[in-house]
């Protein structure tokens, strides 16, 4: 979810079922697809366009995909590979032509 503090944008992440994720961070046990809903409260038209990772060959994330309507985001993972990485949300506006990015979420690999 995506809101406006004082112009400028603020990132703040939830569950599937509604519960309040602080810092976006997420765990992975298994194979999994990791879907991000963008929800807009900034009436500036903002769209997923991708994620950005720190360390992209780590092997933790595999593969990411965004809906055409820029909505969705998806990650996947196949829990293969042990580890932590960080990641950015890349996000356009209908404003102009500058892309916002988000705060680091984490995608943690515990596979068994």
């Amino acid at each position: 979810m995506v809101n406006l503090e004082q112009g400028e944008p603020v990132f703040s992440y939830q569950s599937a079922s509604g519960e309040p994720l602080p810092s976006g961070d997420i765990t992975v046990t298994e194979a999994s697809t990791i879907t991000y809903k963008l929800i807009d409260n900034t009436g500036k038209g903002l769209k997923f366009i991708g994620a950005g990772f720190n360390t992209p060959f780590d092997g933790i994330v595999d593969a990411v995909t965004v809906s055409s309507d820029g909505q969705y985001l998806q990650m996947l993972d196949t829990d293969q590979t042990a580890g932590t990485t960080k990641f950015q949300f890349v996000l356009s506006n209908t404003c102009n032509s500058l892309f916002i990015l988000s705060p680091d979420p984490e995608v943690k690999n515990d596979p068994d």
